[in-house]
């Protein structure tokens, strides 16, 4: 099922950011900034009760003497056209300015469902503006303070009033994976490759979208739906001009994934944008592959293969653990070693580990390194247990979790992963104070 998408819009400064991590819980969720990927954070997936969807948020609009940003207006109306609500997010504080109006315009005249959403409420300030947001002409009004929290359950309900509850699109044993990168890599040509046709037959089928085409068949007698995100660029130089912003329909066919195969162009080698759509499968916790196309237009295949390994390890340092195959859509070499990696990755983000044999590693490791003290404490680990899949999660008891650094958490990481068979899918370590739920 096609996941609903609001987007963020406004004048800068009226805390669109703010709500927006308000609605993801992105605080919790980013603990540390990872080497390797750039975190802008401008797309996130909120879960309220039954009910789920994209949220975006948007570069500040606002009139300058030369009139506005080119480049944040068009991502802005991007996200307006591809958003089923609008969330006008105005400043209570400060009261509506210029700006604002020329963002009222600009919605008025997109015809989307818009809500105001009037932040910062909590202050004395927003008693003398209230009445004037009235007259920017739209229905629905909520009065939010997203910095402390208030308002947001009430935001939440008007958001997803007419959305639809999650539902399965599929049966349960049937594996979903994505085709994803930016453009021009061959992801097209790879499902193609796969499915061993001269195009992609899209099914008419709940789940099929106008940004992605779910095909599904089956492989070894197990059923199997890909998903291809490619080839839907919008017309007109405001959308290719904002590269980032197709990530959008890459975010949509991740968040309906179990494994997702991010696909590298060999013959133009690794860029930022790549990275870019690789961390948000990461964020999203799933398993991952790396395809590497076009390799028939590569030269001396061994040595460069060895190269080219070195330069992903060294470019995603991120998902160390992911594995790398090396094909050609076009002529279909090495097409064969995709679809066994995919059922392998997939597997392994469905691997429970007994609760015995996590905590005989976790123990060894922690003896064979003990973590440094800090301000004469010691950080203590009691006990380890697994609580979830897709992605393997594990709750492990200890005396202080303020005591954890990062390093140590990526030693325990690394001991996991060296004991247990988690290739290709993160793994997420909580760490809980003893008693803690």
């Amino acid at each position: 099922m096609k996941k609903p998408v609001v987007a963020l819009v406004g004048r800068p400064n009226v805390g669109k950011s703010t709500l927006f991590n308000r609605l993801v819980k992105s605080k919790e969720a980013i603990i540390e900034d990872t080497p390797g990927v750039t975190r802008d954070r401008i797309y996130g997936t909120v879960k309220f009760e039954d009910y789920s969807f994209i949220v975006i948020d948007t570069g500040g609009i606002e009139i300058t003497e030369g009139g506005f940003n080119i480049e944040i207006k068009g991502q802005a109306q991007l996200a307006i056209d591809e958003a089923d609500v609008v969330l006008f997010v105005v400043d209570g504080k400060e009261g509506l300015t210029t700006s604002d109006y020329t963002v009222r315009d600009i919605l008025l005249k997109s015809g989307k469902k818009v809500v105001v959403v009037i932040n910062k409420s909590d202050s004395k300030m927003f008693k003398q503006n209230e009445y004037d947001f009235y007259s920017l002409g739209f229905e629905k009004y909520i009065n939010v303070s997203a910095e402390q929290n208030e308002g947001i359950y009430d935001l939440l309900e008007t958001i997803t009033k007419d959305f639809k509850r999650v539902e399965e699109e599929y049966d349960g044993d049937t594996i979903k994976f994505s085709i994803i990168g930016r453009p021009n890599v061959g992801k097209s040509s790879i499902v193609n490759a796969l499915l061993n046709e001269e195009r992609v037959i899209v099914s008419e089928i709940a789940g099929t979208t106008r940004d992605a085409v779910d095909t599904p068949f089956t492989y070894h007698n197990k059923n199997f739906v890909v998903i291809d995100t490619a080839g839907m660029r919008k017309r007109g130089k405001i959308y290719e001009n904002v590269e980032k912003y197709s990530l959008l329909r890459s975010l949509k066919a991740i968040d309906r994934s179990d494994v997702c195969v991010i696909v590298i162009n060999a013959e133009e080698g690794i860029v930022e944008h790549d990275k870019h759509i690789a961390g948000y499968a990461i964020d999203a916790g799933k398993a991952v592959v790396l395809a590497v196309n076009k390799w028939d237009l590569i030269n001396d295949k061994d040595k460069a293969m060895k190269e080219f390994t070195k330069t992903i390890r060294s470019e995603f340092q991120f998902m160390p653990y992911a594995p790398i195959v090396y094909l050609s859509a076009l002529t279909k070499k090495r097409i064969h070693t995709l679809m066994p990696e995919i059922i392998k990755v997939n597997e392994n983000a469905h691997r429970e580990i007994k609760t015995s044999a996590l905590n005989s590693v976790i123990t060894d490791a922690y003896a064979l390194n003990l973590p440094p003290t800090y301000k004469n404490k010691r950080l203590k680990i009691y006990f380890s247990n697994q609580i979830g899949t897709c992605p393997p999660t594990f709750n492990i008891s200890v005396n202080s979790k303020g005591l954890i650094h990062f390093s140590y958490k990526r030693y325990l990481e690394n001991k996991i992963r060296e004991n247990f068979d988690f290739e290709g899918t993160p793994i997420v370590l909580n760490f809980k104070n003893k008693g803690e739920e």
